[in-house]
């Protein structure tokens, strides 16, 4: 079970001052130190990312040439986006897709925002962003191809017990798995083995990457 804790993320500055960008994850893993995640379009050796901003001054967003976007803000109270310029009011927790060859710029009417980036390559994947609400009853899997981060409240995960006793074994005793806490964003990494399961009192943003089918665009 892999957990990305938000706290270990580097934090990069951006070239124009208006913010700084966590990488939570990105394929290929082709790190490049050199360069800040989101100082430019231009560092994009990588068909999909996960990024986390906070933004705190109105400007233009980098262009990601052949890229898709999703745009969720996930704290604060609205960012008013501007795509080839129509503008659209971004609400917290309602996930935004545009196209990374727009001309795009962010203002902020009521303050700084943090918001969740979701930036996959036309062709070859599609990314999706979902805001649900936890429960301590009824766990949420987060499955392979799938990022769990915890937006806000508490919450624990834990490796899901699916393949422990063979059918028809008698009197199997399957041990509790052990649940550890989840800091605010951190990032649970999806399985299909052992799928984490998350539980808690909050909001879990759950991050699908999709490969893209043959001929799509």
């Amino acid at each position: 079970m892999e957990i990305i804790r938000y706290a270990d993320l580097k934090a990069h500055p951006w070239r124009n001052g208006g913010g700084v960008t966590r990488e939570v994850a990105r394929h290929p893993r082709t790190p490049s130190p050199q360069t800040a995640p989101q100082d430019t379009g231009q560092d994009s050796a990588w068909d999909w990312r996960v990024s986390i901003a906070e933004v705190s001054k109105a400007g233009p967003f980098s262009a990601y040439a052949g890229m898709d976007r999703v745009l969720t803000v996930i704290d604060g109270d609205l960012l008013l986006l501007s795509v080839d310029g129509a503008e659209h009011p971004l609400e917290k927790y309602r996930p935004f897709r545009f196209s990374g060859d727009a001309d795009s710029a962010g203002a902020l009417p009521t303050g700084d925002i943090r918001d969740l980036n979701v930036i996959t390559r036309n062709g070859a994947f599609k990314g999706y962003t979902s805001i649900i609400e936890l429960s301590k009853k009824r766990a949420h899997p987060v499955f392979a191809g799938q990022f769990g981060i915890l937006l806000q409240g508490q919450g624990t995960v834990s490796p899901g017990t699916a393949g422990g006793a063979p059918t028809g074994t008698a009197a199997a005793v399957v041990p509790e798995p052990e649940r550890v806490d989840l800091n605010r964003y951190d990032a649970v990494v999806g399985a299909d083995t052992a799928t984490p399961e998350i539980v808690g009192r909050g909001f879990l943003a759950v991050i699908s990457i999709d490969a893209a089918e043959a001929g799509t665009v």
